[in-house]
């Protein structure tokens, strides 16, 4: 197995490298085989040109004009990775060191052959969080359970971002029709993952608030969210096939 990790960033230049100095200790461990992309935003305090500095063979850079969203970051992502057949494994994972390193070696170990998808999931016995207030656990909680019961997907934990897709999964999938950008993003990749039938394991992880830097949480992205939670909701109620026929090749 040999996998991509892809690694969306903005203004992230302290937590990236910290981050990649973690990946490097693991990619040591002659187990575990991967390279990384980090997909930069145009991040003003120049993220990308810290990341080229630090010369890691392993490390590759794609730029892109703006920030334009999560979602839209990694399916560029996603892409990039498509086009080449050097990679059967696709991680995402944050920048800002909320996604431990110490729970990839679980991940790995979780991969099923074929169309497989595994989740980093918080709300599962072994899964939680470290410096979130309880207003913030009960806004994750009461979100997964509303994409959860809206989409008639059984999962406990669909805004987590910390994943790995498969390729036959990624390649089964209308990537370039799927329009979420901001963490609604992630709730569509589990419904179309759902919608063909993929294998879905969930693994518990440790998620860890950022202490440097500015989340990139706001009113609005959870107002995104749960807008196009709810009109998907209502389409697999209309018309159940119509949105497999949208997502799935």
């Amino acid at each position: 197995m040999k996998a991509m990790i892809l690694i969306p960033t903005y203004n992230e230049a302290t937590s990236v490298v910290e981050l990649l100095r973690s990946l490097e200790s693991l990619r040591e461990n002659k187990r575990f085989d991967f390279d990384v992309t980090i997909i930069d935003d145009n991040s003003p305090d120049k993220t990308a040109e810290i990341v080229e500095s630090l010369s890691l063979s392993w490390v590759s850079i794609l730029k892109r004009g703006k920030k334009d969203g999560l979602g839209s970051a990694y399916r560029a992502g996603f892409a990039k990775v498509l086009a080449t057949d050097h990679y059967d494994q696709i991680v995402t994972m944050d920048a800002d060191g909320s996604h431990r390193v110490a729970d990839l070696p679980a991940m790995f170990a979780a991969v099923s052959p074929g169309k497989s998808i595994v989740l980093g999931t918080r709300w599962i016995p072994g899964g939680s969080v470290v410096n979130w207030p309880k207003s913030r656990q009960l806004l994750s909680k009461s979100g997964t359970k509303y994409a959860s019961l809206a989409l008639g997907i059984k999962l406990a934990d669909l805004t987590g971002g910390f994943r790995i897709y498969s390729r036959q999964l990624l390649e089964s999938l209308n990537l370039s029709k799927m329009d979420a950008t901001g963490y609604c993003f992630q709730i569509e990749m589990a419904l179309a993952a759902h919608l063909a039938q993929a294998h879905a394991t969930q693994v518990p992880i440790t998620f860890v608030e950022r202490i440097n830097g500015v989340s990139k949480m706001s009113r609005a992205i959870v107002i995104e969210a749960l807008i196009q939670t709810t009109r998907w909701g209502i389409k697999r109620r209309v018309r159940p096939n119509a949105d497999k026929l949208h997502y799935v090749k």
